[in-house]
């Protein structure tokens, strides 16, 4: 009888011991997830705009007499740009309906980000190589809560004129990247698409020929 007191006692302790485990882990599981759907950037979107903008001026400035040569340019697009922007993100939103499974392929749409990518490097140092000495004005940032936090700037012409500029941005594991530019009320990402599907049109709706053959043109919603 004192045997069976025992064996009972000692599963009543090891279920115990169990079920206090399991709460255990569940707490902390359900801690860790709370922290990390509340994460976020420690920097300010304002201070993110600013900070990678200074930094690109800087280098501008300090390689103005070798603006022209494109090993020089296109370090400093791959340095001060590119990692801040969310490639993969704009790629989508460009290609639109044709970046699902029903229109193509991971392969295929992987294709696209990597062509769309260099289209884009190679625009940025196009206009970069172009520098002199213009400077910016960040304007008032109101967070307001929105999932993709819009900073506006107003680029200064040497001409004047104001050019507004409004980068639209996405946390990506509590860092803050470029998912879509606006220029003086034109939508890059949206003029992009319109350009990538009349060249799916054009290809008579053959993604592959539509992909090599898609040149993004950024100054094409101004004229």
């Amino acid at each position: 009888m004192t045997f069976m007191k025992a064996v009972v006692k000692e599963a009543v302790t090891a279920k115990a011991v169990t079920i206090k485990t399991a709460t255990l882990s569940l707490s902390l599981a359900g801690m860790m997830a709370s922290s990390m759907a509340f994460a976020a950037p420690s920097e300010a979107p304002s201070d993110f705009v600013k900070r990678i903008s200074d930094k690109l001026i800087v280098e501008l400035k300090q390689n103005k007499a070798n603006l022209n040569n494109n090993t020089v340019i296109n370090k400093i697009v791959a340095q001060n740009i590119e990692p801040h922007v969310d490639v993969q993100g704009f790629s989508r939103l460009v290609m639109g309906q044709y970046y699902s499974n029903q229109y193509s392929t991971a392969e295929q749409r992987g294709r696209f980000t990597k062509n769309f990518r260099d289209s884009v490097i190679k625009t940025y140092a196009k206009g970069l190589a172009q520098y002199n000495n213009e400077g910016y004005t960040l304007r008032p940032y109101r967070n307001t809560g929105a999932k993709y936090p819009i900073v506006t700037m107003d680029f200064k012409a040497n001409n004047g004129n104001k050019i507004p500029v409004s980068f639209q941005l996405i946390d990506k594991n509590n860092q803050w990247k470029i998912r879509n530019i606006n220029v003086s009320g034109i939508d890059m990402a949206l003029t992009f698409r319109d350009q990538f599907k009349a060249n799916v049109q054009q290809s008579g709706g053959n993604i592959d020929k539509a992909i090599a053959s898609f040149k993004p043109d950024a100054e094409a919603g101004s004229k």
